[in-house]
Order: structure tokens, then C-alpha cells, then sequence
């Protein structure tokens, strides 16, 4: 699959438990919408993942959608300790790091 670099690593970083590399995947000022959450900040973001995210493993199943600026894929995201479930997760980037990540409810 031709995942965008930012959108990879993403993805490598939750499947690798490395917590510094998931928040430098972001701009310092990027942002999450978590469903219905906005989390702001590679602090924030960093504090997120670590109480929510590292531990669990993510799969890309499919590229939904292609911009010039991100890309929107088809997950299962599995938080730790569970079968998962399917999601969308858009990644909006520029620079090789992610401005915008937004997971949604598939």
C-alpha cells in the first residue's frame, strides 16, 4: 500500500510502543480529533497516546482516499487487551510530519 510517510509513521510508532516517535510523527502544534476529542500539541498528544494508545496495534487495510496534503485510510485499530474495531483515520500533513490526524468510527 502506498501509505504516506507521516501516516507510516504513525503507524509504525503505535505498533513499535514508542511513545516519542507517535508524538514526533506530529508538528509541534499538530492536532488530534479523536471522534468527538481535539487534542492539541505534541505534549498533549504525547500524554493521549500514552494513556490511550501505546499498547494496542494498528492495521492499515486500505487507502480511502488520496490529496496533495494527506490521505485517508481504512484501520483496525485494537487498543491493548481487545479484538478492535474498523476506523478512519485522515492524516493531513506537510513537511513530513502530521498536522491534523483525524480517527473516526468507521
Amino acid at each position: 500500500m502506498d501509505v504516506l510517510p507521516a501516516a507510516q509513521a504513525y503507524v509504525d510508532a503505535v505498533n513499535r510502543r514508542d511513545l516519542d516517535g507517535l508524538a514526533n510523527a506530529f508538528h509541534t502544534d499538530g492536532r488530534i480529533v479523536d471522534v468527538s476529542r481535539t487534542i492539541t500539541g505534541q505534549d498533549a498528544i504525547r500524554t493521549w497516546a500514552r494513556n490511550e494508545v501505546i499498547g494496542g496495534s494498528l492495521q492499515v487495510l486500505e487507502v480511502v482516499e488520496r490529496r496533495p496534503t494527506g490521505q485517508k485510510l481504512l484501520v483496525r485499530w485494537a487498543p491493548a487487551g481487545s479484538d478492535g474495531w474498523l476506523a478512519h483515520y485522515d492524516f493531513t500533513s506537510d513537511g513530513g510530519r502530521i498536522r491534523v490526524a483525524n480517527l473516526q468510527y468507521a
